[in-house]
């Protein structure tokens, strides 16, 4: 079993109100999951939310690799129609060199209307925009010498690529899937996958058996390290940190709603919008309560096929994650691994 933390940080919703405290706060957070032995870091891309969810995360990335040593250092997701391709290889490859390899570049058309406005790009226009980008991607990352591009959103000329990244052809590829028809799409591309925090294990288990009779149909090779799965994450050992903890998913599933509704659809696009779909939730799906009861969450999940499991937890708590990783963490380390080293 691998476990990853997935951040996307939000300064009223950590109760931090200093942007630069933000950032601090989430590095160091990340810095003390890499010594405790967490395999990565993944991070939403997101603007104009007015709640301080971080933008640049490329930038973001490139700061944390010179901060970190091993840890994979992952987009979740960048949002292709929202920018140049070409500059937005360069960075990435830079960041891929910087950090020896450990980029896992994470890709997706963007659900939120309110930032396709932002950006003046329409909404509509996102499935098209990002078929665009990706097809430039790859031909950036798989073309020997100078190449050009003729498309409907971007022109390039006789250009070349630098730097190339260190993982060659190319850093893996991830997208959020869910749909049957997301699910094989991505595994007809070679795609690995990130799941989302809401869906119920049942639910998780299906999308997993789908998306592996994809990829081997598509004569890939499937390993289970090629889905993630997001999970809420909050220790709680009475009822009193129950109580908190709930609130502080409440609070982020609410905003994350409210921020995800499309007001032309009057959809949220899944998430819970009430305080029992989210006691719901939560019950089913998040990682919450003592560490016994943690692990047995997660046997449940394992049992399904699922081997990584990415934690989100907006408190950031690093007794929270101290725990987990001495009390959770070694019931699931590999056998095969331990006998070896016995």
């Amino acid at each position: 079993m691998q476990f990853g933390i997935f951040g996307g940080a939000a300064a009223r919703l950590v109760h931090i109100t200093n942007e630069r405290q933000v950032y601090t706060a989430f590095t160091d957070y990340v810095c003390e999951a890499e010594e405790l032995g967490f395999k990565s870091f993944f991070i939403a891309e997101h603007h104009f939310s007015g709640i301080s969810q971080i933008s640049a995360v490329l930038n973001f990335l490139c700061f944390l690799a010179a901060r970190t040593k091993t840890m994979r250092l992952g987009t979740a997701v960048s949002v292709l129609p929202w920018h140049n391709p070409a500059l937005l290889v360069e960075q990435a490859a830079t960041l891929d060199l910087l950090s020896g390899g450990r980029l896992d570049l994470g890709l997706g058309r963007g659900y939120r209307r309110s930032e396709f406005e932002g950006f003046c790009i329409p909404f509509e226009e996102a499935d098209a925009r990002y078929n665009e980008c990706l097809d430039f991607i790859r031909k950036a990352w798989t073309t020997k010498g100078r190449f050009s591009h003729h498309g409907t959103y971007w022109n390039f000329d006789n250009i070349i690529i630098e730097p190339s990244p260190l993982q060659v052809p190319h850093p893996p590829f991830w997208v959020g899937a869910g749909s049957p028809q997301s699910l094989r799409a991505a595994a007809a591309q070679d795609f690995n996958i990130l799941l989302d925090q809401i869906a119920v294990p049942a639910v998780i288990g299906e999308r997993l058996q789908i998306y592996k009779a994809a990829v081997e149909e598509a004569g890939g090779v499937y390993h289970p390290h090629r889905v993630g799965v997001t999970r809420a994450f909050h220790l709680a050992t009475n009822q009193h940190e129950r109580d908190l903890a709930c609130e502080h998913r409440a609070a982020f599933l609410l905003k994350a709603a409210e921020l995800q509704r499309d007001t032309k659809k009057q959809s949220s696009l899944g998430l819970p919008t009430s305080m029992e779909e989210i006691r719901d939730a939560t019950e089913k799906a998040a990682l919450i309560g003592k560490p016994d009861e943690i692990i047995r969450r997660i046997e449940e999940l394992q049992a399904l096929g699922v081997e990584y499991i990415m934690m989100m937890d907006v408190a950031l708590s690093h007794g929270a994650l101290r725990t987990f990783a001495r009390e959770v963490m070694p019931h699931f380390a590999d056998q095969k691994a331990v006998a070896s080293a016995a």
